[in-house]
């Protein structure tokens, strides 16, 4: 049986990944065709800020996240001041720490199966009078659809696992930014915690096991539904 700090870490897990991508979906589902549909002047350099997260170290992007959006950061005064927003120590810096490293398996994705759709496709739609925003709301997001879908699963399980860049930038707060990975590193910081330590992985595990197992069945069921399969 889960303790009741368990359950609250569990559904604040899952909590801050919905939230951090849904804070992804439409700026990923942008940069996605930018990078995938249009050649301009730092196009490269782009690509890499997209995919600096996978390579720098998470830590690091948490200070990073911690200058900016920190209560005398730019960013983070501009939100305090206007909105009265405090990301720092809250689970909305968590969600925001998570999307940042999760972006760039969205976006990825995302550009890969749009890609793929043949751009034949378009340009007959466009020859017979349909407007961009039309073609690409009626052929091209349909098409990525398998895509999307597993970018969006690829990002939420990678937002369950996130630790570095939250600790470093929400903190440890029990109930308000210690999800899973936090909870399972206060756990075993404790003598005797190793047994709430194995619960709390093994919860990991077959989060991420019937999330990645969900993204291979949900692609292949919309691709054949759009008879790309």
């Amino acid at each position: 049986m889960l303790s009741p700090l368990e359950i609250e870490a569990l559904s604040l897990s899952l909590k801050v990944s919905l939230w951090a991508v849904a804070w992804s979906l439409i700026p990923g589902i942008a940069i996605a065709w930018l990078l995938a549909r249009r050649e301009f002047p730092g196009k490269a350099l782009l690509d890499g800020l997209v995919h600096l997260p996978l390579v720098l170290p998470p830590v690091a992007l948490g200070y990073v996240l911690l200058v900016l959006f920190g209560r005398n950061g730019p960013l983070g005064a501009w939100l305090h001041d206007w909105f009265g927003v405090n990301l720092v120590f809250s689970w909305r810096g968590a969600a925001l720490a998570a999307a940042v490293m999760a972006f760039p398996l969205l976006v990825r994705a995302i550009r890969l199966s749009m890609e793929a759709v043949d751009q034949r496709l378009e340009t007959a739609a466009r020859t017979l009078g349909a407007r961009p925003v039309r073609v690409f709301l009626t052929i091209t997001l349909p098409l990525t659809s398998p895509g999307i879908l597993t970018g969006v699963l690829l990002a939420f399980i990678r937002c369950l696992g996130e630790f570095g860049a939250t600790i470093t930038f929400a903190a440890n707060v029990p109930g308000e930014t210690r999800t899973l990975p936090l909870a399972l590193y206060s756990a075993l910081q404790v003598p005797g915690g190793e047994a709430a330590g194995t619960r709390l992985a093994i919860i990991s595990v077959v989060l991420a096991i019937l999330a990645l197992v969900a993204s291979q069945y949900l692609a292949k069921q919309v691709a054949r539904r759009i008879g790309l399969a």
